[in-house]
C-alpha cells in the first residue's frame, strides 16, 4: 500500500485542477488532501466525494473558527473529513495559544489526527510559529493525540527527528523534493540514525511534486553515494516509508474502495 500523505488541490489562476492532482497521484493507493484553509473546506469535499481513494484533511484556524467538539465533528462529518491539518506559521498563531489547545482536546475527544503545515512558502508567515519544538508541550498535555509534523517541520529537521523520537503518537512527514536529492539524504539519514524510520509517511506535496517522482528521488538517492564513505541507509528501511500502512500508524479506518468488500 503507498499513501500520499500530503498533498493539496492546485489552484491556478484561481481555477481548480483537479485532473493535474488525479495524474500526479496515480501512483498512490490512497491520498490525503489537505484543504488550504477553512475556505476552501467545501471545494475539497466536494472533491474527495468523486474520488474514494481521496482522504480528506479539514483546515482550522483556531483562533477564528468555532473550536468545541460539537462544531468541530460537525465540519469533519458534514465535509466527510478523517483529519484536520492546521498552519500557525502561515496563519500568525501560536500552536499553544489556548484556543489552539481547545482545538486539539477537541480533536482528542473525536479520535482525529492533526496535520501540523509546518513549512514557510509565504514571507508573512512566523517561522517562529513553526518549530516543532514547540509541539513538544502539545505532545506533553495531549499524549493521546495523533500529530504529524508536515514537511519534518521543514527547516528544523533536527527539532523534528527530536521531537519525533521523543513523542510515541508524533509523527513525521517525510515530503520529499526531487530538486534537493541532498537534503532528502540528509533528513532519512538523520531519521534512520535516530531509530526513528518506523514514524515516518510518505508524502509528494503535491503540486510540489509528484508521488512517482517522490518515489523515485528516495529509492535512488543511495546510489549517488557509490564511490564514497559516506553512510548509507538500508533500502529496505526507505520502502518501509513509502510502503507504509499510514491509516493503521495514525488510528484511521482505512476506506473500503468502490467494489471491494468491508
Amino acid at each position: 500500500m503507498i499513501v500520499d500523505c500530503h498533498t493539496h488541490i492546485d489552484f491556478p489562476d484561481n481555477q481548480l485542477d483537479f485532473d493535474t492532482h488525479i495524474s500526479g497521484c496515480e501512483q498512490a493507493d490512497y491520498v490525503f488532501v489537505l484543504a488550504p484553509n477553512t475556505d476552501s473546506n467545501k471545494i475539497v469535499s466536494r472533491y474527495i466525494a468523486s474520488f474514494d481513494k481521496m482522504i480528506g484533511f479539514a483546515a482550522f484556524n483556531p483562533l477564528k473558527d468555532k473550536v468545541d467538539v460539537e462544531s468541530v465533528a460537525a465540519v469533519l462529518n458534514k465535509g466527510r473529513f478523517q483529519g484536520a491539518v492546521i498552519y500557525p506559521s502561515q496563519r500568525g498563531f501560536h500552536p499553544c495559544h489556548t484556543r489552539a489547545f481547545r482545538f486539539y482536546e477537541s480533536a482528542v475527544e473525536l479520535g482525529i489526527p492533526v496535520f501540523f503545515h509546518n513549512s514557510i512558502p509565504t514571507t508573512d508567515a512566523v517561522m517562529a510559529y513553526a518549530q516543532p519544538m514547540l509541539i513538544d508541550e502539545i505532545a506533553i498535555e495531549f499524549p493521546e493525540l495523533k500529530i504529524i509534523l508536515g514537511s519534518m517541520a521543514a527547516p528544523f529537521f533536527d527539532q523534528a527527528v527530536h521531537i519525533i523520537g521523543k513523542h510515541e503518537n508524533v509523527f513525521g512527514d517525510l515530503t520529499v523534493r526531487p530538486e534537493k536529492v541532498w537534503q532528502t539524504y540528509n533528513t532519512v539519514l538523520k531519521a534512520h540514525e535516530a531509530g526513528i524510520m518506523q514514524k515516518l509517511i510518505f508524502g509528494s506535496g503535491f503540486p510540489a511534486a509528484t508521488a512517482q517522482s517522490c518515489i523515485e528521488t528516495l529509492l535512488g538517492f543511495n546510489k549517488l553515494l557509490a564511490n564514497t564513505n559516506l553512510p548509507t541507509v538500508p533500502r529496505e528501511s526507505i520502502r518501509g516509508i513509502i510502503e507504509r500502512n499510514a491509516f493503521e500508524l495514525l488510528g484511521m479506518d482505512v476506506p473500503v474502495k468502490y467494489g471491494e468488500s468491508a
